[in-house]
């Protein structure tokens, strides 16, 4: 069954999926800068657009396009920037 989460006012909204081996979520994020928080570990990967991000225990942004993946631990949070609607598609373990 597919389940809609809507964050930030409506300015990110994600509906979540069971893939083959394990849940995601695909979603659009509007222009803006965000601060997201996380349970287990997450790998996203842009579609469409790029995102720009600041990850845990870094320091500089670094900006994720299409086909592009990072990774973020379980317990986190990290700051996400878009400058035009980004697709993701996001994977948890």
């Amino acid at each position: 069954m597919l389940k809609v989460n809507e964050y930030f006012d409506g300015k990110a909204k994600s509906i979540a999926f069971q893939t083959a081996t394990l849940p995601a979520t695909v979603g659009v994020i509007s222009p803006g800068e965000y601060e997201f928080g996380t349970t287990k570990k997450e790998t996203m990967t842009v579609i469409s657009g790029a995102l720009t991000v600041l990850l845990p225990g870094m320091e500089e942004w670094m900006t994720y396009g299409a086909g592009e993946s990072f990774d973020v631990a379980g317990q986190a949070s990290f700051k996400a920037k878009a400058d035009i609607d980004t697709a993701y598609l996001c994977t948890y373990q």
